[in-house]
């Protein structure tokens, strides 16, 4: 196999919603490209991309596929990337290892919400774009509404520089404006049919390339000259212009086809190598800057085989057959397989294996990587998913990944116990592969809790827990972890006396409890003077406090926020011990709780809503309704960011609703604020569920 040259590489994304089209379109610029035989489908469940059982039986895309070929000398990396928001994130790790993006747009769809949120990952990025109206062969469908469409919605300035031969059933091919020529759909594999322009589209033709000429004469100075004195521009300076505005993101390349017909495929891939960037260009755009992972100096590199090797980490794959496998976007440098080098993230030091070029789950041994190349590493043990590799002798450290938090949370049960052992590994294993997955053990209320994006992102996570793992669950809403505190001091007396055959229990001691302020915890204090209680038992007060402190006295929920102090007691020389102490002072505390006015708190979190200006009002008053305080609003680009403190009891279902409110283009995130005392009226219904959940399980 060749190994490419940097400045002979293109790694582009296809993103859009669901149901556009992008994993047709991937399957047929490999076919026109020659790495695939013949062209599978979405239906059918055959294509290179969609090659997991969840994949297969949902028909959507549910992680990332990188796609290796080669046209015209060109090496091409394809990723084909979900468009659920459910797998937002997949997405996001997908950008920040290409250099360029074809934004798939179906023509019966428009623009959607999903396409929305990619596109502010895209403007963060700086990611040059080309646009491809898909579907034209299908019936009421036009590429100039839905260009129009794009336009209004992402504020982008698109320029045709393709249109559709015939309408519906009748699609016939493309005409490539620049190279004024037709492109027909071949029947082979590696073949372009170029034909002339049919007649009737000679006059619509020279229009649509006039308004081309125009909008790329805009992008340059030197091109408004020229078109100003001679009226035109020739091919090589339309393509100059182009691929500037592209760069630039003044302009947008709009090309248009049927992926499933083939048509418009080859026009594609043309443009992909003449308008969207090499991992040179790119670097001009925004420059591989970094730190130095021990002083924190910046650092660069520039995409050359001449300078030290680093990497970005973009994807981590745990395969059935090939292992451990690592998806890195080569920055600099090169890389032999088997060669060692640093983690800088984590400070650690590894030993690489082979080297492969992907294509969806087929991987292609090779000896080297250059810069700019994207490939998978095998058998690395630590490193995982947004990690920098590098040089050991020159090091850096890129910008880690900067996801959204988890949005919904299921708590989960194995099966059976044979299972306990299985989810806990399947999931921690799931977790590496996806980072915007967090499964956690939730100390207070004894839960395993797994959350996501959503709730298909939690149902494709437990179909391949059951898949690849074998570990079956039982999923419920989790419990909010309550807790109980007091409002006044109160004193009591804890008192064990037990008399026995032999030696007896005795322990005898006065307890103090005076609330503290939110989040203070728990301090314990000893006031005992002249000996009232030997202070080798004072520990043991202590230990019985402590355990105390577990159930409190209303529903058994942990308590907090109090200082305990032990001011007084008595002891018998014989029958005192330190059980008999550890007793007594847990007497002594839950008789105090009872008149220290206790009360329940929950746990209240800081919300932060992003939603259009149209629906501000709506997501302000469902926010009311869970009984949230609103801080503020405040503009945040296009939308508005609504600033609320609401209890997390009102939160745990709150993904649908607001989903709902917002016709799914509203987001938000969250995180734990403090702990509130709960409303009387609310307090007395959890109370009484808790008491009765206890007595169910009692029973």
């Amino acid at each position: 196999m060749k190994q490419p040259r940097t400045e002979t590489i293109r790694n582009i994304a296809l993103v859009s919603y669901t149901g556009a089209g992008k994993t047709s379109l991937s399957e047929a610029l490999l076919y026109t490209a020659g790495a695939i035989p013949a062209m599978g489908s979405v239906t059918s469940g055959n294509t290179v991309s969609d090659s997991e059982p969840e994949e297969i039986h949902r028909k959507i895309s549910v992680s990332a596929a990188v796609l290796h070929c080669d046209w015209k000398e060109t090496t091409l990396n394809l990723v084909d990337t979900p468009g659920a928001l459910s797998f937002l994130g997949e997405t996001q790790t997908a950008l920040r290892a290409v250099d360029g993006v074809v934004i798939v747009l179906g023509a019966s769809s428009g623009v959607r919400t999903e396409l929305e949120k990619i596109w502010n990952t895209i403007k963060e990025l700086r990611l040059p774009c080309l646009l491809f109206v898909n579907e034209l062969d299908k019936e009421r469908t036009a590429w100039e509404p839905v260009l129009e469409g794009c336009e209004k919605a992402l504020g982008l300035k698109g320029l045709p520089v393709s249109i559709p031969i015939g309408r519906e059933s009748q699609l016939d091919g493309v005409v490539d404006l620049v190279g004024q020529v037709a492109y027909r759909p071949a029947r082979e594999a590696n073949k372009v049919l170029q034909a002339s322009i049919p007649a009737e589209l000679t006059g619509p033709a020279a229009e649509a390339r006039k308004k081309l000429v125009e909008g790329v004469a805009e992008t340059d100075d030197q091109l408004v000259e020229k078109y100003l004195a001679d009226g035109d521009l020739s091919r090589d300076d339309i393509m100059q212009g182009l691929k500037a505005g592209a760069l630039a993101r003044s302009v947008v390349p709009v090309l248009c086809g049927s992926a499933t017909r083939n048509i418009g495929t080859s026009a594609l891939l043309d443009a992909l190598i003449a308008y969207l960037p090499s991992p040179r260009d790119a670097a001009t755009i925004s420059p591989l800057a970094g730190v130095h992972p021990h002083t924190g100096d910046p650092v660069t590199r520039q995409p050359s085989p001449s300078d030290p090797f680093s990497g970005y980490v973009f994807k981590t794959i745990i395969d059935p057959f090939m292992g451990r496998l690592t998806y890195v976007r080569v920055l600099s440098g090169t890389l032999q397989a088997d060669s060692g080098f640093s983690n800088s993230t984590r400070k650690l030091k590894e030993k690489g294996g082979h080297l492969f070029h992907i294509l969806g789950k087929k991987y292609t041994q090779v000896p080297t990587l250059c810069a700019g190349e994207v490939a998978a590493i095998g058998k690395l043990k630590d490193t995982q998913t947004g990690d920098t590799i590098c040089d050991d002798h020159s090091p850096i450290l890129y910008p880690g990944l900067q996801l959204a938090k988890p949005v919904m949370s299921f708590a989960l049960e194995p099966k059976s116990k044979a299972d306990v052992e299985k989810v806990s590994l399947g999931l921690h294993k799931l977790v590496e592969e996806d980072p915007t997955l967090e499964f956690v053990r939730n100390q207070e209320t004894k839960e395993m809790i797994l959350s996501g994006m959503g709730q298909l992102h939690v149902d494709v996570t437990f179909e391949k827990l059951r898949r690849k793992y074998g570990a079956e669950v039982t999923i419920h809403t989790p419990k909010v972890p309550y807790k109980e505190t007091i409002r006044k001091m109160a004193q009591a007396q804890g008192k064990y006396k037990k008399q026995t055959g032999g030696h007896g229990q005795y322990g005898d001691c006065w307890l103090q409890l005076d609330p503290l302020p939110r989040g203070a915890g728990f301090t314990f204090e000893n006031k005992v003077v002249g000996g009232a209680i030997p202070r080798n038992f004072i520990p043991a007060v202590e230990k019985g406090v402590v355990e105390a402190l577990h159930e409190g006295s209303l529903a058994g929920f942990p308590v907090v926020d109090l200082r305990v102090t032990v001011y007084d007691g008595s002891y018998h020389t014989v029958d005192s011990s330190e059980m008999s102490f550890k007793i007594a002072a847990s007497l002594g505390f839950k008789k105090a709780m009872e008149t220290a006015h206790p009360v329940l708190l929950e746990p209240v979190m800081s919300v932060e809503v992003t939603t259009p200006d149209e629906f501000v009002g709506a997501v302000i008053g469902d926010l009311n309704s869970r009984r949230g305080r609103i801080l503020g609003v405040t503009a945040k680009g296009s939308a508005q960011s609504i600033k609320a403190v609401v209890p997390l009891a009102e939160m745990l279902k709150y993904t649908p609703s607001l989903n709902s409110l917002t016709g799914g283009r509203g987001t938000y995130v969250m995180e734990f604020s403090t702990y509130e005392e709960v409303p009387r009226e609310h307090a007395t219904r959890v109370i009484e569920e808790h008491k009765t959940a206890k007595q169910a399980v009692a029973q």
